[in-house]
């Protein structure tokens, strides 16, 4: 059986050790505390003191957590942050400029609990946490999700974004340097996000009573088949290693001319010693 550190809630899966479970912990507004899912504008933060743009981003999130889509018109969000409808505009250009906002925001909160997530030793056990981090994510906040990744590329230019792929990434180069990784690395890092990815939506589609937990763990397991290996493919850690390893197999390759594979041989050869 693949191992499991969930427990289930009725909002789906989580943690186990998280005190009043993972889904409170996102709801409070992840790793920075603050409550987006319950007012206009995280707690301890004066309304004056608050840019505007900050109390609208806030302000629509936080709709968009407590009433669905449809909730965040400008209407509400001017009355929610304490504004007048004009100054929204003042600061997006439109409401789909908002909505990229608040995608950015979502990524923003996200990546704040990657951060503060310690990475277990193992780097298999590494993947399945930061894959865990991701789905729970999606599960404690089902509007925001849809919103972020329900619509192709919002929110993607985001710096917030890439550094949470640059997260992932990392833990793909953990497997590839210890000799567990099957595939290329951005293949590997496609797999790991569209896995994730896919196991949110399709959990959101289904009616709340044919909601499975055991879909959530073989899709991961799945995953982790998919871009990992069961041994390490190079037995001995460092570049020496894994040289000699390429150096025993180079004969056998086809996609390299002769004088390539001379070439490179003479290169592997300096790396084993």
């Amino acid at each position: 059986m693949p191992r499991s550190t969930r427990r289930e809630t009725p909002s789906g899966p989580v943690p186990e050790g998280v005190s009043g479970g993972r889904e409170d912990f996102w709801r409070a507004g992840g790793a920075s505390g603050g409550r987006v899912g319950t007012s206009g504008a995280r707690e301890g933060i004066s309304g004056g003191r608050e840019p505007t743009r900050r109390r609208v981003i806030e302000a629509a999130a936080g709709l968009l957590a407590r009433e669905g889509r449809e909730a965040v018109t400008t209407r509400a969000v001017a009355a929610a942050a304490g504004v007048q409808p004009p100054a929204i505009y003042r600061h997006f250009d439109d409401m789909d400029g908002l909505l990229d906002a608040v995608a950015e925001h979502g990524y923003a909160r996200f990546l704040e609990a990657k951060q503060a997530s310690p990475a277990p030793d193992d780097p298999v056990e590494d993947l399945r946490a930061g894959w865990d981090l991701a789905v729970e994510f999606g599960l404690a906040n089902p509007a925001l999700y849809a919103m972020m990744y329900g619509e192709p590329r919002r929110g993607t230019d985001s710096a917030a974004f890439r550094t949470g792929m640059e997260i992932l990434l990392g833990r793909i180069r953990r497997l590839a340097a210890v000799g567990r990784l099957r595939v290329a690395e951005p293949l590997a890092a496609a797999l790991v996000h569209a896995t994730a990815r896919g196991a949110v939506l399709t959990w959101l589609s289904l009616p709340e009573d044919g909601r499975d937990p055991a879909l959530l763990t073989a899709m991961r397991e799945a995953m982790v088949t998919a871009v990992t290996t069961e041994s390490p493919a190079v037995q001995d850690p460092g570049p020496a290693g894994a040289a000699r390893a390429l150096r025993a197999v180079l004969p056998q390759q086809t996609a390299l001319s002769e004088a390539e594979q001379h070439l490179l041989g003479e290169w592997l050869d300096r790396l084993s010693r």
